[in-house]
């Protein structure tokens, strides 16, 4: 009998370089920093850094019950308030139809703007491979998103792409040193989120009618967010991380 070797246990997180002053988070949907990503904005908020919320749709077609135009209102109205429980610097919503975003220029060309305008060191989003690191496969709205945000931050440095945009006022962007994709299957930094859990877990507490729709009458905010979070401070050794995927760009030296 062939004995069956022991699981590799995963690699361990090395710290995000966290020397940096203005970051904006560009995501599908209300709710998609809350599960796993807010109490990092939380921290980071704390240290004084300034971190501004961009929601791609509004993700007005994610409560069965609800039509579009009604959940679009609650939807927002729960984000807003949820980036301001992490510290978050505003949320804007760029009014792409939920549940059905592609990939593309015209999503390149929308976040490009939004990237020239805040300037920011990191840009932050979500997991955009095929799935969440096993059998679970993940949203198409996720990855059109997270490709295209990777695209829009080397897009914003380039001023002969979307000259429109410069005509404007707004002006080319080469400063974003890297992107980074939460709750990515291949995160190889973390962020240690002890001390901003709570915060994580209220932030996720506050999309209440969207958490309701969905059916999960005995969902737990706490106990979901403990479980990823758990396993990526293992990785850490502290007691709760949030896992990134860090993509650098080339633009400057970011080693």
């Amino acid at each position: 009998m062939t004995d069956t070797p022991d699981p590799v246990p995963p690699a361990p997180l090395l710290p995000v370089d966290e020397n940096w002053e203005r970051a904006v988070a560009v995501v599908a949907h209300p709710d998609d920093m809350e599960f796993g990503a807010a109490a990092a904005v939380a921290r980071w908020s704390r240290q004084g850094k300034h971190i501004a919320y961009v929601m791609v749709t509004s993700g007005e077609a994610g409560i069965d019950g609800m039509h579009p135009d009604e959940a679009r209102q609650v939807r927002e109205q729960e984000q807003i308030v949820s980036a301001q429980m992490v510290g978050a610097e505003g949320v804007e919503f760029l009014g792409f139809p939920d549940g059905v975003v592609e990939y593309g220029v015209p999503l390149r060309r929308a976040i490009t703007a939004v990237l020239r305008k805040h300037r920011p060191d990191i840009v932050i989003t979500n997991n955009f491979r095929e799935d969440w690191g096993g059998t679970f496969l993940n949203q198409a709205d996720h990855i059109a998103v997270g490709r295209a945000t990777l695209d829009a931050a080397r897009d914003a440095g380039n001023r002969w792409i979307y000259t429109d945009q410069l005509d404007d006022g707004l002006k080319a962007w080469p400063g974003i040193r890297q992107v980074w994709a939460a709750g990515s299957p291949r995160s190889g930094h973390g962020v240690d989120i002890t001390d901003s859990f709570e915060a994580g877990v209220a932030s996720l507490r506050a999309h209440e009618a969207y958490i309701a729709g969905l059916g999960w009458e005995n969902f737990d905010a706490a106990e979901f967010l403990e479980g990823g979070a758990r396993s990526g401070g293992t990785r850490m050794g502290v007691a709760f991380a949030s896992s990134f995927e860090v993509l650098h760009l080339g633009w400057v030296d970011d080693a």
